[in-house]
């Protein structure tokens, strides 16, 4: 069996708190990314990265084959809807309240996926909506996620 995918999902405060409602059961990702939404299988993990405040929200598991839904459920941008059509079943692995969730700031150094960046612009790092992470990057966010959760 193939070992699981670790991605980082970046969505708005507003999103992610579209994504809560639902007990974190579905997560859709936008039209023009179909190619990487192909490529996640059950089993993934997916961290929670929350544009505005920077931070990590915490962590679903995907739990079925993607399919299409054009059933209104998150936000998005004012003005530029996108319907997040390419969907799938998850469950939730790390559940932190709002008030708890980690700071990306704090991982910036230690994160290989961030080392990337120069330095000044490590938020860049987090651009585009959804991105693949090393082993040692999902280890890195489990652990902290883990123990936020806790706090």
């Amino acid at each position: 069996m193939p070992k699981a995918t670790t991605w980082v999902l970046t969505s708005s405060p507003d999103n992610h708190t579209a994504t809560r409602e639902t007990g974190f059961t579905v997560i859709g990702l936008k039209e023009r990314n179909r190619k990487r939404a192909e490529r996640i299988e059950p089993g993934d993990r997916i961290v929670l990265y929350l544009t505005k405040e920077m931070t990590f929200g915490g962590s679903i598991t995907v739990t079925g084959e993607m399919y299409e839904d054009r059933k209104k459920i998150w936000p998005g941008k004012p003005g530029n809807p996108d319907p997040y059509p390419w969907r799938f079943p998850t469950e939730p692995e790390v559940e932190i309240d709002p008030e708890s969730h980690v700071p990306a700031e704090k991982l910036k150094d230690k994160m290989q996926h961030i080392l990337k960046w120069p330095v000044d612009h490590w938020k860049l790092a987090f651009q585009g909506q959804i991105r693949e992470v090393s082993d040692a990057d999902a280890k890195l966010l489990l652990k902290e996620l883990r123990a936020a959760s806790r706090g």
